[in-house]
C-alpha cells in the first residue's frame, strides 16, 4: 500500500478523527486481524456474527497498530494512537478501497464464476505477466474483506490487476464491482456452486451477471461461450465469447490431453492464432486459456508473450496440483473445494491418468440445497463409469458417493471422518498410483494429502 495520511483515510471512509495532532505519521497498510498486524498499520476491527473486532482494539495498538477505525468508540483514547470513527466498519472498508484504487489508472480486470475462477485469474495474470507487473488476488481473498485488502495491495510498480471476487448471496457480486470498477469483467461458467441460496442455476446467472453493473463505460466482457446460459446474457458491451462453439470470437481447437504433463490447444481470434502449452492437468484449462487469450488481446500483448505467459502458468494452492512421490506414486491435489462441475472434471483427469491403479478420494459438497443427495450419488457413479479402480468416500454427505459407486458396479469404501479413512488411503497409495483428493473447503482434506506426504518425508 503506498501511503495515506490520517486525513485522506478519514474523508475517504466519511469518517471523523477524534484525536488530531501535528505531524502524525502516513499509513502504509491495513489490517482487519489483530494477530497479523504489520507494524504502524490502520486496524479496522471486523464485526462477525459471532465476535466484535472492537474488543481487540487495545491488543491491536498494544501489538504496533498506529490507530484504527471504530463503530464503537473505545472509552479511553490514547494519545499516542489515531482514532476514526465511522458509521460502520465493512462499509468503511469498501470505501477507503474503493477511494485507494481511484490513484492507479491502469486497467483492472474482475473475474467470477461458478467453477475455476482461481484458475482463470491465476491464467490471466501468467499471461499478462509476461508483459507488465500484475497485482492479483492472492489465494481466494474474494469476499468482502479479500477484495478491498487486495486492492489496498497496489503499488506504484503495478500496471494491470487481476480481481478474483466470489460470491454466494443476491448483491455480493455488485458490492465487491463497485470498488473493483473493472475495465474487463469476466464470467468462466454458470454451475451448481451455492445453489442452496441462489433458488436455481437461473439465480446463480443472475447473481454472476451483477459484474457488469460495475464495468466501465466502453469496457470489455469475456464470457465462457460454451455455456448455454452465459450464451443468453445479452449486455451493452462489447463481449467475446470463448470456448470450441463455432460462434465463439476466442475458439478453442486442437486440444491434446498429455495426462498429469498438461494439454496443449490452438486458439483462434480474429487476429491471431495461438498454439498453447499449458503445464497443468485437464483439457478444462483451455478454457481459462482462451479468455486469457481474450484478456491479453485487450490489454495489448503480442502473440509471443501471451504463449509466453500460458507457458508460466503455475495453480493456486490445492487446485490439481500434482504432487509426486517415490516408486511412481501421484496425488493430485484438488482438494480445494468442490461441487459437481469441478469433481467431474477432475475425475476426468484421473481417469485419464496412465498408471496402474487409479483412487479417487472423495468428500463432502456444500451448499447444494436440494440437489445434494442426487449431486453425490451421481459422482460416485461417475467415478465408477469413467473406470476409477478404488473409490474412497468420506464424510456424512458422501456415503451417496458410495452408494452410487456401489450401484453401479464400482469398488468402494465409506468413512465418517478424515481419521477413519487415512490407513485405507495408505494402503491405496500403492506404486504407480494416481490418487485424486477433493471435497469442499470445509472437509479439510488438505490434511490428508499431507498425512499421505510425509509418510514419504
Amino acid at each position: 500500500m503506498e501511503p495515506m495520511t490520517i486525513q485522506e483515510i478519514a474523508a475517504a471512509v466519511d469518517g471523523k478523527w477524534l484525536n488530531p495532532r501535528e505531524n502524525a505519521p502516513a499509513v502504509t497498510a491495513v489490517c482487519t486481524d489483530s494477530r497479523k498486524l504489520t507494524p504502524g498499520c490502520l486496524f479496522l476491527p471486523w464485526v462477525g456474527e459471532k465476535f466484535d473486532g472492537h474488543d481487540f482494539i487495545d491488543k491491536a495498538l498494544d501489538n504496533g497498530a498506529a490507530g484504527c477505525l471504530c463503530a464503537r468508540v473505545p472509552e479511553t483514547l490514547r494519545g499516542d494512537k489515531f482514532y476514526i470513527q465511522v458509521a460502520d466498519t465493512r462499509l468503511a472498508l469498501r470505501a477507503l478501497a474503493s477511494a485507494y484504487r481511484d490513484k492507479f489508472d491502469i486497467p483492472v480486470v474482475q473475474v467470477t464464476g461458478s467453477v475455476g475462477k482461481t484458475t482463470t485469474k491465476e491464467m490471466i495474470a501468467a499471461v499478462l505477466g509476461a508483459k507488465y507487473r500484475v497485482l492479483k488476488t492472492p489465494e481466494n481473498f474474494n469476499n468482502d474483506i479479500g477484495t478491498p485488502l487486495t486492492l489496498l495491495g497496489l503499488k506504484s510498480e503495478h500496471q494491470a490487476a487481476v480481481i478474483e471476487t466470489g460470491m454466494n448471496h443476491f448483491g455480493e457480486i455488485e458490492y465487491l464491482g463497485a470498488m473493483v470498477r473493472p475495465d474487463v469483467a469476466v464470467i468462466s461458467n454458470i454451475g451448481d456452486a451455492h445453489i442452496e441460496f441462489l433458488g436455481s442455476r437461473q439465480g446463480i446467472l443472475q447473481a454472476k451477471c451483477e459484474i457488469f453493473a460495475h464495468l466501465k463505460e466502453g469496457g470489455l466482457a469475456v464470457l465462457n461461450g460454451d455455456d448455454s446460459l452465459l450464451d443468453t446474457v445479452d449486455i451493452p458491451f462489447r463481449t467475446v465469447r470463448c470456448g470450441q462453439s463455432g460462434h465463439c470470437q476466442a475458439r478453442i481447437t486442437e486440444v491434446t490431453d498429455h495426462g498429469v504433463e498438461g494439454i496443449t490447444c490452438t486458439v483462434e481470434t480474429a487476429k491471431d492464432v495461438y498454439r498453447l502449452s499449458i503445464p497443468a492437468p485437464g483439457v478444462y484449462m483451455a478454457y481459462s486459456a482462451s479468455i486469457a487469450v481474450a484478456v491479453g488481446e485487450e490489454l495489448g500483448l503480442s502473440h509471443d508473450e501471451i504463449v509466453r505467459g500460458a507457458a508460466a502458468y503455475e495453480p493456486a494452492g490445492s487446485r490439481m496440483r500434482v504432487v509426486r512421490l517415490p516408486e511412481g506414486r501421484i496425488i493430485l491435489d484438488d482438494c480445494y473445494n468442490a461441487n459437481p462441475q469441478s469433481v467431474t472434471a477432475a475425475l476426468e483427469v484421473l481417469a485419464k491418468t496412465e498408471c496402474d491403479h487409479r483412487v479417487a478420494v472423495l468428500g463432502d459438497m456444500g451448499e447444494l440445497g436440494d440437489l445434494t443427495e442426487q449431486a453425490h450419488y451421481n459422482m460416485g457413479a461417475l467415478a465408477s463409469m469413467l473406470g476409477i479402480d478404488f473409490v474412497v468416500a468420506i464424510g456424512e454427505k458422501a456415503a451417496k458417493i458410495a452408494d452410487g459407486t456401489a450401484q453401479s458396479g464400482g469398488e468402494v469404501l465409506h468413512f465418517a471422518t478424515k481419521e477413519e479413512a487415512i490407513g485405507a488411503l495408505k494402503e491405496e497409495l500403492r506404486p504407480n498410483t494416481a490418487m485424486l483428493v477433493k471435497a469442499s473447503h470445509a472437509m479439510h482434506f488438505g490434511a490428508l494429502v499431507e498425512a499421505l506426504q510425509r509418510e514419504y518425508d
